[in-house]
């Protein structure tokens, strides 16, 4: 986390990168980051790397997040609650769907 904090670009990329490809062994910390994360632009990223390691602790994240003000974060929460695969994660779709959350 510290290197996605940097301002040096390919430093930022990167980590991410690294990320990505790690996402499921890191999730529990990536979900705390996120919960704790001020950065819009970093909530964004992380939300994605929360996505990318599918983990079912994200639901409550993702379903918090269909109510975001950014449109990134709510794009990602979408995605989040698709890559889960769940029934859990499709109810709580289907209920941001009728609330008019999203579309």
């Amino acid at each position: 986390m510290q290197h996605m904090r940097k301002t040096d670009p390919q430093a930022r990329e990167g980590a991410f990168d690294f990320l990505r490809e790690h996402a499921d062994a890191y999730a529990g910390e990536l979900i705390g980051e996120f919960a704790a994360e001020a950065d819009d632009d970093l909530r964004c990223r992380l939300l994605e790397l929360i996505a990318e390691a599918r983990a079912p602790e994200a639901l409550g994240v993702f379903r918090d997040q269909l109510e975001s003000p950014d449109e990134s974060l709510r794009f990602w929460a979408v995605r989040g609650l698709e890559m889960l695969d769940s029934r859990a994660a499709e109810q709580v779709l289907e209920r941001a769907r009728d609330d008019g959350w999203i579309a």
